[in-house]
């Protein structure tokens, strides 16, 4: 995680320079899977994190009460590996009384892009924020519509002839 540093205006390791600041990001630069990594030089990206989760991390880190450089360190104190965190998204859906076996953490990108959409942000910037080079992929697999009714006829005809209270 990194945050901007006022003074040198760049943005700089949390670790490096402490959360005292304004504006936080994470790196997309790598995904690795079982294939090969699968960031291409286009797809890697830096995102702005909404200030409800700079909040959480910061009370989590002040907390933890301690000098540990990791917010959310193994329990040994070493850096998650793509297992742990696998393993413990289970546990807690697991706790939730969903089947954690079912779920896996890469399908927070279809309700991430679902949420988005049905909050009428342009198709365009939910591709550009997940990585994906065009509209293709984010509307064909990723994008599940909430509420999958078509308002779009309805709204103009009312629109067109509307209701006399309405008028």
């Amino acid at each position: 995680m990194v945050a901007y540093d006022e003074k040198t205006q760049a943005w700089r390791s949390v670790v490096e320079i402490g959360w005292n600041h304004k504006e936080f990001a994470l790196y997309v630069w790598r995904s690795v899977r079982k294939k090969g990594e699968t960031k291409t030089p286009k797809s890697r990206r830096s995102l702005a994190l909404p200030k409800r989760c700079v909040d959480a991390l910061k009370d989590l880190k002040e907390a933890q009460n301690d000098d540990r450089e990791l917010v959310f360190p193994t329990q040994t104190g070493s850096r998650m590996t793509a297992h742990n965190i696998r393993r413990d998204f289970k546990k807690v859906l697991d706790s939730a009384k969903l089947t954690g076996r079912d779920w896996a953490p890469r399908e927070l990108r279809h309700s991430f892009v679902s949420l988005l959409s049905d909050h009428d942000i342009p198709i365009e910037d939910i591709s550009r924020l997940v990585g994906h080079s065009n509209t293709v992929v984010t509307e064909t697999v990723y994008r599940q519509q909430i509420r999958p009714v078509i308002q779009e006829g309805a709204t103009a005809m009312d629109r067109i002839f509307p209701v006399a209270d309405d008028a």
